[in-house]
């Protein structure tokens, strides 16, 4: 019986058969897909923190500055810490920090191409960090664009509200220290390798 057996040979069971062998419906192209699948709701994810902290600056950069209108502007300093630190509405038309009123449209055209920047690279962004610098970036570029396009003068040549004065320092508002955070987390990230697609690198 053994002797037949060894002879006809016996039939292999369905996993037996698969052993060892590349299934012929095998496809690495979709493997590959089914291995990347997890990354896309992590995306998407980073995505949406980018986007509520640019909407989140933005709404507190736009609310601060209509209340500084409304009830600072015309009217003398509130001092908040002695003379140290006080809120003065002051119409600029520079840059941050009051820095080269003489290129309004150009400083205009910038934080316009910063946002354009920042939608793009969002497509491939996958480190929470750079989410949330990117989005202190583009919440602080959006508010001091909306005065530029808005207020007076004109559009694109409009002053930009600013109203937070420190002693012996620039007078600015919450955009611009939304996109100085946003730099200096940048530049952090930088130097510790991590690239917006959540990659880390070493020189």
């Amino acid at each position: 019986m053994a002797e037949a057996e060894r002879i006809i040979g016996t039939p292999e069971t369905p996993d037996a058969a698969g052993e060892g062998q590349e299934r012929p419906d095998a496809d690495p192209e979709r493997e590959h897909e089914q291995e990347q699948a997890p990354e896309r709701p992590r995306g998407k994810r980073r995505v949406a923190v980018l986007f509520a902290v640019a909407v989140f600056a933005y709404l507190i950069d736009l609310g601060s500055k209509m209340l500084v209108v409304a009830k600072l502007e015309h009217h003398e300093p509130i001092e908040i810490i002695g003379d140290w630190l006080r809120f003065a509405a002051i119409r600029n038309a520079g840059a941050a920090f009051g820095i080269g009123e003489a290129f309004t449209v150009i400083f205009t055209v910038i934080a316009a191409s910063v946002i354009v920047v920042i939608a793009r690279l969002a497509r491939k962004l996958h480190s929470l960090p750079w989410a949330i610098a990117l989005g202190l970036l583009l919440g602080g570029a959006l508010g001091n664009l909306t005065d530029r396009i808005f207020r007076a003068p004109g559009v694109f040549e409009g002053a930009v509200v600013d109203f937070i004065a420190p002693k012996h320092f620039a007078v600015f508002n919450l955009a611009d220290s939304a996109i100085v955070c946003g730099g200096i987390l940048i530049v952090i990230l930088s130097f510790r390798g991590l690239d917006p697609d959540g990659t880390v690198h070493k020189d």
